[in-house]
């Protein structure tokens, strides 16, 4: 008879964890509180324009290719994706315009009359240095468990660790970028991929800098269909791997006397219906914070972890557009004038500056029947802080009204007479619909050189047989991360 695990969450990584653990021979049931697969990433249909709910940007596809590898099928019968040319189109308040290629002579050549030779060689260099970081430490923080003293003892994570001093762990983000690169423009564009995990660039370690290399290196991806493809075809997949799902369950309790996981209790919000599903390992794809204070409620929290600063949340504008811009693509940045201004509100002000950053998705520039003909969906998100008891009727006004000045300013034309439809999403409905704490994209921030080590290990010290996998623990948020937090905890499960 097989072993049984249960995994609480039906998020991309735990979504990922049932498919590596029915490969192990585990019979798995995963029960989710929402009607679909997916967490954070999901997808709707508003007056004939589709938007994605969620993550926008699709990095590290291969991660995703080898789960279908794994069991045995060909990941392009299933799931298909197309790497971008031009990654993304960035603007400033004075006019200054550029993209981003994935051709460096490409993104080189947008960049003239931006910055001077001497500065776009200083770019490179400094995109140079995020590969060399990344290859250097992601054995050692990205693809094992940090918590575990015999992954100290192989030559990979040595090599990381003997190459510690150069990986400039004790500056931050914006000082190393102003001091190798120092225009300003291209300082700001380095900058932002501070948000790629909800931090502030003023004071996240220079360690980060290596994200650049994910897109700009690796590549940026769209996958067909829309990012919900991805939680969908994996969805499938691990259907065909015998693992069952229960949608509209609500986990109350991970079972654990005796400090052993021994399963779950669970209401049926359809029948009202409250029963007890044992199992042999209980894997939580659940906020960390909510596994915790709800599921575990009668066992010690690591109130030290579940304290630390939360990453950042966000504030999104779903708008059918009655128009077409040929000159935005399906990645967009309209810059702030002053970045750290917009970060001091972002993490101390509790509301988004007036002149926030925007970003603007529009997967129609990919899928033409995302929107009407001439018509465009566009998934305008700003960064805003986690949620602590804001008015947030009153910032979304404020914002809305912030956002489209800013958009006519830059873009020279009136917006808001071209919305024909919208849909708006805030801190607290995505604490409500994914239990994120605060509403914090990515669990906690990682603000400080230790930030690495702080976040929450993938098992439990205490309850044997208590797994953790997504965005809030280790290795962290996002979609790569996700994924391979699902890789750790399945290993961890294979060793015990």
């Amino acid at each position: 008879m097989s072993k049984r695990a249960i995994v609480v969450g039906a998020g991309i990584a735990g979504i990922a964890t049932s498919i590596r653990l029915a490969k192990q021979g585990f019979s798995v049931e995963v029960f989710e509180a929402s009607m679909h697969p997916g967490g954070k990433m999901s997808s709707f249909v508003d007056a004939g324009y589709r938007f994605d709910g969620g993550p926008s940007l699709f990095t590290l596809p291969q991660l995703v290719d080898e789960l279908f590898t794994l069991c045995n099928e060909d990941p392009k019968a299933h799931f298909n994706y197309q790497q971008l040319d031009t990654i993304c189109h960035y603007f400033y308040e004075d006019g200054t315009r550029f993209q981003a290629h994935k051709s460096w002579s490409d993104f080189s050549a947008s960049l003239e009359g931006i910055a001077t030779e001497s500065e776009r060689l200083a770019l490179k260099k400094q995109l140079n240095k995020a590969a060399f970081r990344y290859n250097t430490t992601a054995p050692l923080f990205i693809e094992q468990s940090l918590h575990k003293i015999k992954n100290y003892v192989n030559f990979k994570t040595l090599k990381g660790l003997f190459y510690a001093p150069k990986l400039n762990l004790f500056q931050s983000m914006h000082r190393e970028n102003s001091t190798v690169v120092g225009n300003k423009y291209l300082v700001q564009y380095l900058n932002r991929f501070a948000t790629y995990n909800g931090s502030d660039p003023y004071r996240a370690p220079a360690l980060l800098n290596m994200i650049p290399h994910l897109e700009q290196q690796l590549g940026s991806y769209y996958p067909q269909g829309g990012m919900v493809s991805i939680p969908q075809s994996l969805y499938q997949l691990a259907l065909r791997q015998g693992v069952v799902f229960h949608f509209n369950h609500n986990v109350q309790e991970i079972i654990a006397p005796k400090k052993r996981a021994e399963g779950i209790r669970v209401l049926n919000k359809t029948e009202q219906q409250t029963r007890t599903v044992h199992a042999d390992v209980v894997i939580s794809n659940a906020d960390v914070y909510a596994t915790y204070n709800r599921l575990l409620a009668g066992h010690k929290a690591p109130q030290r972890i579940l304290k630390q600063e939360r990453s950042s949340s966000a504030l999104v504008f779903y708008w059918g557009i009655a128009a077409e811009f040929p000159e935005l693509h399906l990645h967009n940045i309209l810059f702030s004038n002053d970045y750290g201004r917009e970060f001091k509100a972002l993490f101390a002000g509790g509301a988004p500056d007036e002149d926030p950053t925007i970003y603007i998705n529009i997967t129609a520039k990919c899928d033409a029947g995302d929107a009407p003909p001439g018509c465009e969906n566009w998934f305008v998100m700003i960064n805003v802080p986690s949620h602590v008891g804001q008015d947030w009727l009153a910032i979304t006004a404020a914002a809305r009204k912030h956002i489209l000045a800013k958009l006519q300013r830059v873009l020279g034309r009136n917006i808001e007479p071209l919305i024909a439809c919208e849909t708006i999403l805030d801190p607290v409905m995505i604490e409500e619909r994914t239990s994120s704490h605060g509403g914090s994209l990515y669990g906690t921030a990682s603000n400080n050189v230790f930030s690495a080590f702080l976040r929450h290990k993938n098992f439990s010290s205490d309850i044997k047989g208590l797994y953790f996998c997504g965005g809030s623990v280790h290795p962290g948020g996002g979609i790569p991360l996700c994924l391979n937090s699902a890789k750790i905890v399945a290993q961890l499960v294979s060793e015990e």
